[in-house]
């Protein structure tokens, strides 16, 4: 279950990030010009990020892009909500 990603640093995995993201906004069509736009962050930080040369972006700066490209949904992805856990269903089942 030890996934290789556990072998990168914080940083390597904001590159990837940053790389991957590259990729979403041009399959979507979107310019960095046009998504500092919709994001209000600059074209500076949004290359830096897809480049890989910046990897103190924010969280919150992360959800901006997101939204900028029609791709906030995919947020849940990162942690996605846990199913309600045996005990508390067994519990819930005792009360009735």
């Amino acid at each position: 279950m030890y996934s290789e990603i556990y072998e990168k640093t914080g940083s390597d995995i904001i590159r990837d990030l940053g790389k991957r993201y590259s990729d979403y906004r041009k399959r979507m069509g979107y310019t960095q010009k046009e998504v500092a736009e919709k994001s209000g962050l600059s074209v500076f930080t949004i290359s830096s990020f897809e480049n890989g040369a910046s990897t103190g972006i924010t969280l919150a700066s992360f959800i901006k892009l997101l939204r900028a490209i029609d791709s906030l949904d995919e947020i849940e992805k990162l942690l996605p909500e846990l199913p309600e856990s045996p005990r508390a269903l067994f519990k819930k089942q005792s009360k009735k």
